[in-house]
């Protein structure tokens, strides 16, 4: 299962609705692509405009518009978590009887994704019976509930039933939803795509590879809580949330982004394709076809990875790095010979011959280090994968 990416935040009509929006904020940062279903009474603590603001997507509460789209049902296909904070009595009440008369409520009573209910409220009202009996309804039917913080209250009281903090909250909805934060504060750097040398201003020397398994990989470091930075050779697919893209066409553009922010990193994983030559002299015009032959003299470009994994750094002793080797057949040894040769600490092989690699969705292959196989991985989905090779990379981090 990939790790969750989009998520709905749902906010039910209770006065710590405003602490929604630091929370917000502090689930961008762990790269989730959020969503925000208000209640209408909830509007009047935060308005549209704010949560449009924030999350950059729009913002609908209003369970009578825009019917021929069916709101609800999309919203629901489309997330992959329902987060609900602060969550009322009121609205507790709603979903312990199955109740769907809002947008939000019939959202979450057409989903089958993780539902997280974050309740906040007065002492007496969360410690009411009614409220204790939907709390337990609603925990057998599956939903995952934070327990409210003690502490003063907005009514001068003190209890519980006060608004969790932001990190009390996420550390709660990464565990109910299966995913993890042991990358939290490590800086991540990542290639992908494939590099392009241009022969004239219409033709290259490329290779196929699409820049989906490098993009996993940034998806699922930083929902780890990564500071991720993804260098992309001519990759045409949606940028991930919460990581800092930078684009690059040849394997000098490539080269140079690498030694400039490769002293800083924690990890570094080399899943682009770079070619391995150039053409000597680029034609400043389209190359014309005249009937002759055409002779194009090449040369090498330099071994990235090689070159950044000897260059003398301060920090080097104390960072990893993977490389990704595409092969058309398979050879633990050679594989094990070019990881030493590369001064790598880690190298993934792939078979790209006999499985389809790029472009597809799947990829699948061995892990190696210097002592041998590390794990070897069966023909998955890329995010699986970039999950199960980050569950082994994290081990050695320091």
């Amino acid at each position: 299962m990939r790790s969750p990416r989009k998520i709905i935040l749902g906010v039910s009509g209770g006065i710590a609705a405003y602490k929604s929006a630091e929370l917000l904020r502090r689930l961008q940062d762990r790269g989730f692509d959020i969503t925000v279903v208000p209640t209408q009474a909830s509007l009047n603590f935060v308005g549209i405009a704010t949560w449009e603001g924030l999350s950059g997507n729009p913002v609908q509460s209003d369970l009578w518009k825009n019917i021929s789209q069916v709101p609800h049902v999309n919203l629901a296909k489309n997330s992959d978590a329902i987060l609900i904070a602060p969550a009322t009595a009121d609205l507790i009440a709603k979903l312990a009887i199955g109740r769907a008369d809002d947008l939000l409520t019939t959202t979450v009573l057409s989903s089958d994704a993780p539902k997280i209910l974050v309740p906040a409220m007065h002492p007496n009202m969360w410690l009411n019976p009614a409220t204790q009996s939907n709390i337990k309804v609603l925990a057998e039917r599956g939903f995952h509930i934070l327990e409210p913080a003690v502490g003063p209250l907005t009514s001068g009281d003190t209890g519980i039933g006060r608004f969790p903090e932001s990190f009390e909250i996420i550390d709660f909805f990464l565990a109910s939803i299966g995913s993890k934060s042991d990358l939290l504060g490590k800086k991540v750097l990542i290639t992908a795509g494939g590099t392009r040398e241009e022969i004239d201003p219409v033709r290259y020397i490329g290779n196929r590879s699409s820049g989906k398994q490098g993009y996993a990989l940034a998806n699922a470091s930083a929902a780890r809580g990564a500071d991720v930075i993804l260098i992309a050779a001519n990759v045409f697919i949606e940028d991930p949330v919460g990581v800092q893209v930078v684009k690059v066409k040849t394997a000098l553009e490539m080269g140079e982004k690498l030694f400039e922010l490769a002293p800083a990193q924690d990890l570094i994983m080399m899943s682009a394709a770079v070619s391995d030559y150039r053409v000597a002299t680029r034609s400043q015009s389209k190359l014309k076809r005249d009937g002759s032959s055409l002779n194009l003299e090449l040369i090498e470009n330099p071994d990235l990875i090689a070159t950044i994994s000897v260059a003398e750094r301060p920090n080097r002793q104390n960072q990893i790095i993977m490389a990704f080797a595409a092969e058309t057949s398979i050879s633990i040894d050679q594989a094990k010979e070019k990881l030493v040769r590369k001064g790598v600490d880690l190298l993934f092989l792939n078979d790209v011959l006999n499985q389809e690699v790029f472009g597809s969705e799947s990829n699948g292959g061995y892990l190696l280090d210097s002592a041998g196989v590390v794990a070897q991985f069966p023909y998955q989905s890329k995010d699986t994968l970039a999950e199960h090779l980050l569950d082994l990379v994290v081990k050695r981090l320091d």
